[in-house]
């Protein structure tokens, strides 16, 4: 098929990838401009113009959509089969959603309707679900309401983060994309209930606040690894918090008070062990080397960092 790929972060880039190979004509690759970014605010390229550069392909960066006609009337212009959507961050039109013969399908990484928006990774596990995956849907003006083409379900653990869960849906969704297209499926739509939206997620999420059970938070390290990351504050440091694990049992101690050996107090008397931690200019270290060179006594505290 003649189709445009649309998309921006490295979640997308295997779909991309997938498309090439399967012998599709990608006619353009369209993902977000170059911005600063990174501690030296150097201009960089989103991952997915990295890699349709690399691989020849032909790729527009426009600022916007909605209102430009001359980007409505460009992509009507590349006469399309259809267009891929993988995380692309602009709002598509009507005109450019009716565009192509097939319209755009796009590649979600949640079992809609639940999750729709921006951070549909993070949500699933922040919420405890037991399991997530990929839906192809063919999208209309809404967010993320569009029907549904073909979903496939991934379960979640007790152990996996945002980062696992991320690679692991990134590649489903290439071979789901794959199928939609070959197969060409009924499109159902999404039933009414079970509406969640997933916000986009940034620094203001870091803080770990132990007023909240052991559960809670270590569903959030898990969900917020390896960004935007979380934190909490020893004796003035910020400490990055990268693996931890609730434990069992209980304890009659002030939510955030170091219990020794890693371990802090949290809301509700249950405790949460810290697994994997860094602080500033030091490289990241499994809980047991972490303290031999930075001890975190037991009586005193960690804090909430501000946001």
């Amino acid at each position: 098929m003649r189709l445009a790929f649309m998309g921006s972060p490295e979640f997308a880039v295997p779909t991309l990838r997938a498309l090439a190979a399967a012998g599709h004509e990608i006619a353009a690759v369209y993902c977000q401009r170059p911005k600063p970014a990174h501690r030296g605010q150097a201009v960089t390229r989103c991952p997915v113009q990295v890699a349709a550069e690399a691989m020849g392909l032909p790729v527009r960066t426009p600022a916007r959509m909605r209102n430009d006609t001359a980007e409505h009337d460009a992509f009507a212009a590349l006469d399309l089969d259809a267009a891929v959507v993988a995380a692309y961050g602009l709002i598509l039109p009507r005109p450019m959603l009716e565009a192509p013969r097939r319209g755009c399908l796009n590649v979600h990484a949640s079992l809609l309707p639940r999750w729709r928006g921006a951070a549909p990774i993070q949500a699933a596990i922040l919420a405890g679900d037991a399991e997530t995956g990929v839906t192809i849907m063919r999208m209309e003006e809404g967010l993320d309401s569009g029907p549904i083409l073909l979903a496939e379900r991934v379960p979640i653990t007790e152990e996996t983060t945002a980062a696992e869960l991320h690679d692991r849906l990134a590649e489903l969704g290439a071979r789901l994309i794959l199928r939609a297209l070959a197969e060409d499926p009924p499109a159902v739509p999404q039933p009414a209930d079970g509406v969640t939206y997933a916000p986009k997620l940034g620094p203001a999420d870091r803080p770990l606040d132990f007023r909240l059970d052991a559960p809670t938070l270590a569903r959030r390290v898990r969900a917020l690894n390896p960004w935007p990351g979380t934190t909490a504050v020893h004796s003035g440091t910020v400490l990055k918090v990268l693996a931890a694990q609730p434990e069992p049992g209980q304890v009659e101690a002030e939510p955030g008070t170091l219990l020794g050996e890693g371990r802090v107090a949290c809301g509700g008397g249950t405790v949460l062990r810290l697994l994997r931690l860094q602080r500033p200019g030091r490289a990241a270290q499994e809980v047991e080397a972490f303290l031999r060179g930075y001890p975190l006594p037991a009586g005193e505290r960690l804090e909430t960092p501000p946001a």
